[in-house]
This record gives C-alpha cells, sequence and structure tokens, in this order.
C-alpha cells in the first residue's frame, strides 16, 4: 500500500522508530504528530472568535467550543487512519482520483488557505511585539519574516527535535492561562453551566459560527495524514492497530490541550469583560489593554507572550502542510526555507498594505477575512477525507464503520452549512457597505464563489461516480524498471574535488576504489578569491600560487603510488567552475567531499553539492567527512 517513489515529508518519513518498545515507551514513540497538530486549534486566527464570544455573551458558548472540538476529534483521527492505513497524505490521494486540472484547483484552494492562516500567525505575532516591546506593527509584521531561519534550521535537527520545539511552545501559552485563570478568578459554577447546549439566535449564531469555522483547519487534515507516517511500523493488521489506536491516543490529548486553550480565552473574556461591563471587545489590542486596567501587568504580559508562542508554532505546521500539499497535488518540490519564504511573503503583503492604507484597526478585518477564506476551502479536505476513509475496497479491516460514517457526513453537513453561513452573511455586509463595492462584488467575487461551489460538488460525487484502481496518475521520479544484468562500469576519467582539507584523503581514496589504476585521475580545485572571480586564470595573488603548488603535490603523489593523475584549478564560483572542467576535460565521474554544514550555514557558505549535480551530466558521488 506504501509508494516509495513519493513519500509524503521524505526527509522525515518513518524516522522515528516506534519498534521492540513496550508500555509507557511505546506510548511516547507515537506521540507527538498530533501536537503540531493542535497548535492550529489554537492559532491568532482563533482568538479573536473566542475573546468576541466571552466579552458578548459570558461563558454562554462553551459548549460550542466543546462541540466544535469534538468534531476536530472526530475528522483529525480520519486523517491519521487514512494515513496509517494507505501510507499516503491526503493530498496523494486526492491525486490518484482527481483529474490533473482538479487538482491543479485544490491545490491553489489549499495554499490560499495556508497563507490565510499565515496571515492571522503574522498579525497576531506582530500585536504580541507591539504589546510587549511597543513596537509599530508594520515592523513587527516585516520581522516575522525572518522565522524562515528557525524553520530550517529545526527541519535539519530531525522531526523528534521539530516536535520537541512545538510542545514547548503550547506548554507556554498552556502555563500563561493557566496562571491567567488564577489571575481572573472565573466562577466555576458558571461555566459548568455554559457546557449545556442553548439556542442560539442573531448575533450569539453568528459568534458561534464563527467558533466553529474557524476550529477545523483544512491544512491541518493534510498535515495529520502525512505526520503519523513519520513513525515506523510493522506493515500488518496487528501493527497498524496498534499505530491506529496510539495515534488516537495522541490526538485525544492534544485536541483536548487546544480546547483548553480556546476555553480559556473565552472564559478569560467572559471574566475580565463580560463581568465588568465590556461586550463588544473584538481587538486583540483592547483585550489586552483592558487586562492591564482591571488586573494589572502581569496578566496582559502573559496574554502577549502566549499569543507570540502560539504564532510562532503555527508558522512551523503552515510550512509542512505547504510541503505536503505542493508535493501530492501537483508534484512540485522546492526547498522547504524557499517555500517558507514565499507563503510569508504572500501573507506579508496584505498585512503590511492594510495598515498602511486602513490602519493599524484594519487588522482586526483582515482577520475576519483570512478566516472567510478558511471557510470556503475547508470541505474539499473534509468530503474527499471521508470518501477515502469509507472505500472498503482501499482501506481494507480499516475502513469506518457505519455510524462513524454517518456522524462523518453529519459533521461535514454542519461545518459547511455554518461556513456558508458565514461566508453569505460576510458577502452581504459587504454589498452593503456602499454601491461602489456591491458592484465588484457582483461582478467579481460571486462568480468565483459559483465556481468554487461547482468544484466542491465535483469533489462530493466524482469517487462515487467513478471507481479508480489505487495506482498514481503520475510519480516524479518515474515508475520502477526491470532489473536484468548488471554488468561493472568502469570509468576511464574520474574527476575529485579538492579543498585541502583533512576530507581530501577519503575523496581521494573513494575515486581510486572506483577506478583502480586504470583510471585517470582529475584532481580539481577551484580558486573563489575576490581576484578570481573578476581576473579568471589571469590571477596571480598568493593564495593561487599556493594552491597551485598544493594540487600539483597530490598529483606527484598519486603518480608515485602507480596512478594517473593531472591537476586543474578553476576560478571563480565553485560550482561553475567544477561543472566546466568536468565538461572540458570528458570526466565520466566526479568525488566530492561534504563539507558536513547545516541549516544556516548552508544560506552562508553555500551547497556547492548540489549546484554542481544539477550542473553535469555524470554520477557524483559525495563523500562524507569520517568520525574519528
Amino acid at each position: 500500500m506504501n509508494n516509495n517513489h513519493n513519500e509524503s515529508l521524505g526527509n522525515v518519513h518513518h524516522s522515528v522508530n516506534t519498534e521492540n518498545k513496550t508500555g509507557w515507551k511505546k506510548i511516547l514513540a507515537f506521540l507527538g504528530p498530533a501536537y503540531l497538530i493542535s497548535v492550529g486549534y489554537m492559532d491568532p486566527g482563533n482568538w479573536a472568535t473566542d475573546i468576541a464570544g466571552g466579552s458578548a455573551f459570558g461563558y454562554r458558548l462553551i459548549w460550542v467550543l466543546f462541540a466544535s472540538n469534538l468534531i476536530a476529534l472526530l475528522l483529525q483521527s480520519l486523517s491519521a487512519r487514512l494515513g496509517i492505513v494507505r501510507g499516503l497524505d491526503l493530498a496523494q490521494v486526492s491525486k490518484n482520483t482527481y483529474p490533473r486540472f482538479v487538482n491543479f484547483c485544490l491545490y491553489i484552494l489549499a495554499q490560499l488557505a495556508i497563507i490565510a492562516c499565515d496571515l492571522a500567525e503574522i498579525i497576531g505575532m506582530a500585536i504580541g511585539l507591539q504589546l510587549l516591546f511597543n513596537l509599530p506593527l508594520i515592523w513587527g509584521v516585516s520581522l516575522t519574516i525572518t522565522d524562515t531561519l528557525l524553520m530550517l534550521f529545526l527541519m535539519n535537527k530531525g522531526m523528534r527535535k521539530l516536535e520537541t520545539f512545538i510542545i514547548s511552545m503550547i506548554f507556554i501559552v498552556g502555563l500563561s492561562f493557566l496562571i491567567e485563570m488564577f489571575i481572573v478568578t472565573p466562577d466555576v459554577k458558571e461555566v459548568a453551566k455554559g457546557f449545556i447546549p442553548g439556542n442560539l439566535t442573531g448575533d450569539a449564531l453568528y459568534v458561534a459560527i464563527g467558533i466553529i469555522g474557524a476550529t477545523v483547519m483544512p491544512h491541518n487534515l493534510y498535515l495529520h495524514s502525512s505526520l503519523v507516517q513519520t513513525r515506523q511500523i510493522t506493515r500488518t493488521d496487528e501493527g497498524i492497530k496498534t499505530a491506529i489506536k496510539f495515534n488516537f491516543m495522541d490526538t485525544v490529548i492534544a485536541l483536548n490541550l487546544a480546547f483548553f486553550v480556546n476555553a480559556a480565552i473565552l472564559i478569560l473574556a467572559a471574566s475580565a469583560f463580560f463581568k465588568n461591563g465590556y461586550f463588544q471587545i473584538a481587538e486583540i489590542q483592547d483585550a489586552y489593554k483592558l487586562l492591564n486596567h482591571i488586573f494589572g501587568s502581569t496578566a496582559p504580559v502573559l496574554f502577549a507572550i502566549a499569543l507570540i508562542a502560539a504564532g510562532q508554532s503555527s508558522t512551523i505546521t503552515g510550512t509542512l502542510a505547504g510541503q505536503i500539499i505542493m508535493e501530492g497535488h501537483i508534484n512540485l518540490r522546492i526547498e522547504p526555507w524557499l517555500r517558507r519564504l514565499l507563503t510569508r511573503i504572500l501573507a506579508i503583503v496584505p498585512a503590511v498594505f492594510t495598515i498602511i492604507y486602513f490602519g493599524e484597526r484594519g487588522l482586526g478585518n483582515l482577520i475576519i477575512l483570512s478566516q472567510v477564506v478558511l471557510s470556503l476551502q475547508l470541505g474539499f479536505a473534509v468530503i474527499p477525507l471521508i470518501h477515502f476513509t469509507s472505500d472498503r475496497k482501499k482501506m481494507g479491516n480499516f475502513t469506518i464503520g457505519l455510524t462513524t460514517k454517518l456522524i462523518s457526513w453529519l459533521c461535514a453537513a454542519l461545518i459547511i452549512a455554518l461556513n456558508v453561513k458565514l461566508v453569505i452573511q460576510q458577502l452581504n455586509t459587504w454589498v452593503n457597505a456602499s454601491p461602489q463595492t456591491a458592484v465588484w462584488m457582483y461582478a467579481l467575487v460571486i462568480p468565483v464563489i459559483i465556481a468554487i461551489a461547482l468544484l466542491l460538488l465535483y469533489v462530493l460525487l466524482r469517487p462515487l461516480l467513478f471507481k479508480h484502481a489505487d495506482t498514481p496518475t503520475y510519480v516524479p521520479h518515474g515508475i520502477a524498471s526491470a532489473i536484468n544484468n548488471l554488468d561493472a562500469i568502469h570509468y576511464r576519467r574520474i574527476g575529485v574535488s579538492i579543498d585541502f582539507s583533512k576530507n581530501d584523503t577519503d575523496s581521494i581514496r573513494h575515486a581510486i576504489m572506483q577506478g583502480g589504476k586504470h583510471a585517470t585521475y582529475t584532481l580539481i580545485h577551484v580558486v573563489e578569491t575576490a581576484g578570481a572571480h573578476y581576473n579568471g586564470g589571469e590571477v596571480m595573488d598568493h593564495e593561487t600560487q599556493s594552491d597551485v603548488d598544493n594540487l600539483d603535490q597530490y598529483a606527484i603523489a598519486l603518480e608515485k603510488l602507480g596512478y594517473k593523475a593531472e591537476a586543474k584549478i578553476g576560478y571563480g564560483t565553485a560550482s561553475t567552475a567544477i561543472a566546466d572542467i568536468v565538461k572540458g576535460n570528458n570526466i565520466d565521474f566526479l568525488v566530492m567531499g561534504s563539507h558536513g554544514h547545516k541549516a544556516i550555514k548552508d544560506l552562508i557558505f553555500g551547497t556547492t553539492v548540489n549546484k554542481v549535480r544539477h550542473k553535469v551530466n555524470v554520477p557524483v558521488l559525495v563523500v562524507k567527512p569520517l568520525k574519528k
């Protein structure tokens, strides 16, 4: 069932071992993926609806939060089940089910949803920085672009380190609100009554729709189906059953923690604002100021710290989700830092534009707009997820039961209906704002919404009307061909990149292993001084002369050992110079030493090996330095 050619999050796929462990160690090995998911349920985009609900209606809407958390728990468990059983994430299964054009549309909508989430996170982090350090919002928004470096660093450290960072951020958020609960001292009896469902009308219904619409994030469904595949499991019915059980435990714990945070925000708003007569607090900045006015400096500082932690953790999970949907839907793979940078820039631009033209108060409306975008996308993730986990042919013994299926479809219908209602109400607000706005709405926005609705109908009906075999429509690396004879390859000219470090001996040794005494070895060194960049081979500085002499010494030493060797000096950019020497000297095999840089150092020093691989048409052997 697993497609090895196109592993989801390939750099961390099956990177966490769960085998040969028992008891608590077994449980702990599976814990982690759902914590990365849970941050999407407590990101800054949820704070506004929770604050608005608590300040306007006290504790009455806690039951809405609880119900939405149960829906999220159901859908996330289905997502985890899909990833564990099929060995594919939601985007990959969608690619195998729907035509290419539909997948492209699904990718665009999912990417818009991630940008919308990122927009809320940018605003939340910028507000948090302003509240703590009095930093202007436009500077705070601009500074959020730097978290690309943090993302790159954590991805290079592995999945467990990434999960540890996220869990630490969640701990900061949870601890901050736990302390604030002691500061504001909520009415416990009234909080308990808030869990009793009640009638929702007027503004209460609108806020409840916002709470539910902002709770289940579409990108989290893609993300969870991929993250569960970071665990190594035994591909037997018993092994899969165990993985589903432990991942369900992980989901229950993590999402209940997210519910605690959201409930804490609502309770905080109810205790601080509703009780004191402040019924219309929907802006995060206003909440901070009132907390400072009512309870002193401690509560608002904790509030701001939690806001920053929530935004920072959410932005990382958004990047992972972006990688999944890009590779899954359209088979496009780019570097994580570049994908993160592009997503962040696309989110920063509207935030900066809003601040410049509408002022800092316009950011509140921008958060609402981001939730509307999320609402439009949600059905395109939920409907395929239920279809795929209901398919007995593909899921086998792990197909969801009839009761679960009925509840899932009811939840999907409820979410989509409430989100449609939210979108319609928001559209009416914009249409009534001014005649000019109404013209643009009917000319541009309404046709787009109709097209999206038709696409949603197609996504719903296609799996019912057309049954497809479980074979990929396209695999980035091709399909494996038959292997018959494996005759040895004899290389005539082997190139060896030299940097005059302790790695040179290992590189030369590996080169000799490939060609023996029948090949000619071309020792390559590139002079990268400023003079070499501008003057090329005409440069005669001290470093160049030293490098030429040292390279000749290597060649002479090899010849004394009975090998044919020659020295070639390149000038300027290392990757270009090496590629030119390889092509100019008919080299048919290249050996390069790895510099061992990671994360930030790759950005500073560059990644010559990867650049050379794309510039030459010969095999490249990368030799990592041996640890003593």
